[in-house]
């Protein structure tokens, strides 16, 4: 097992030299025409109004453009989608207090380690034959899942690298099968493809069985010929798992030398954290007093802001 040298604090620091390389690569992230692209965006949203977005400044904007290579058309586009989407299922949304969230992660049904893959990239993980869906409504799953892509876009080199998700279907069942509706499978593609300024670099499928099989022909329609590129099959081999993610990287579970660490270690650390709590309740996210900080709470009002 390595030296636990994990960290489960979001890294909100710039981006170093070689990320900013990998982004104008990448990402088309000139530091030339980077203030030009955001001009553009904000021009977009003013002039065609079709959505009213919380934040206008250059922070918020720039995780938009990276998700589409910069480009301010489809910048905007993923703009006005992510508030349709938000405006379409309200029920995800609004009144959401991430900490009573707790269950799906002491169920260990969804976990994002804190550390990255050899690449630099985050991992979410979700180990579909843990969820009791008497016990846990698939809203609380996408709550879940919402909030941790939300966390994500908060770091910069999240935003630039993209994140990896791996999804352990050992133990899949009918009970699972029958939650995954068309109107399920759309709000997934969704998330993953045309509404969330993140981007998939790659989705792994492991111990997958036929009934997965039967439920992907409803997901695969749906799905852009780029996006299919991007998910890899590995049935019960690890060893085909680790030409993607190498075992230095990976829970035990999957071949790897990491142990398992719960969702619940991000929720206990945006506890402590004035910076985090700003942001998850600028993103209409709340929080009752006794459950954060004292610090925190005393710093946050003082700046005026409300926990809910």
């Amino acid at each position: 097992m390595p030296t636990p040298d994990y960290n489960v604090e979001l890294d909100l620091d710039d981006p170093p030299p070689e990320l900013q390389e990998y982004a104008r690569v990448q990402c088309g992230e000139d530091p030339n025409t980077k203030l030009q692209a955001i001009c553009e965006l904000k021009e977009m949203i003013y002039e065609r109004g079709e959505c009213h977005p919380h934040r206008m400044d250059d922070e918020y904007l720039l995780r938009f453009l990276r998700a589409r290579n910069f480009i301010p058309q489809r910048a905007h586009r993923l703009l006005v989608n992510y508030y349709r989407f938000k405006e379409e299922n309200q029920d995800l949304f609004e009144n959401v207090y991430p900490l009573d969230l707790r269950q799906i992660g002491d169920s260990n049904v969804l976990a994002v380690p804190p550390y990255r893959d050899q690449n630099g990239r985050r991992l979410l993980i979700y180990r579909i034959g843990c969820w009791d869906p008497k016990a846990i409504a698939i809203d609380d799953l996408f709550k879940a899942s919402i909030f941790a892509m939300e966390l994500g876009m908060l770091e910069q080199r999240t935003q630039i690298l993209g994140g990896v998700a791996l999804f352990d279907l050992e133990d899949l069942g009918t009970q699972h099968a029958w939650q995954i509706t068309p109107s399920v499978a759309n709000k997934v593609i969704k998330l993953l493809v045309s509404s969330f300024p993140a981007t998939t670099h790659a989705i792994h499928v492991i111990n997958h069985s036929w009934i997965f099989d039967k439920m992907y022909k409803m997901f695969k329609p749906m799905l852009t010929k780029e996006m299919r590129a991007r998910i890899h099959f590995h049935g019960y081999d690890f060893s085909s798992l680790h030409k993607h993610i190498l075992p230095e990287y990976l829970p035990e579970r999957y071949g790897g030398t990491w142990p398992d660490f719960p969702y619940t270690v991000w929720l206990d650390s945006l506890k402590k954290n004035v910076t985090i709590a700003k942001e998850v309740l600028g993103c209409g996210y709340k929080f009752r007093e006794e459950e954060i900080c004292p610090e925190v709470v005393r710093q946050l009002k003082e700046e005026g802001i409300k926990l809910s």
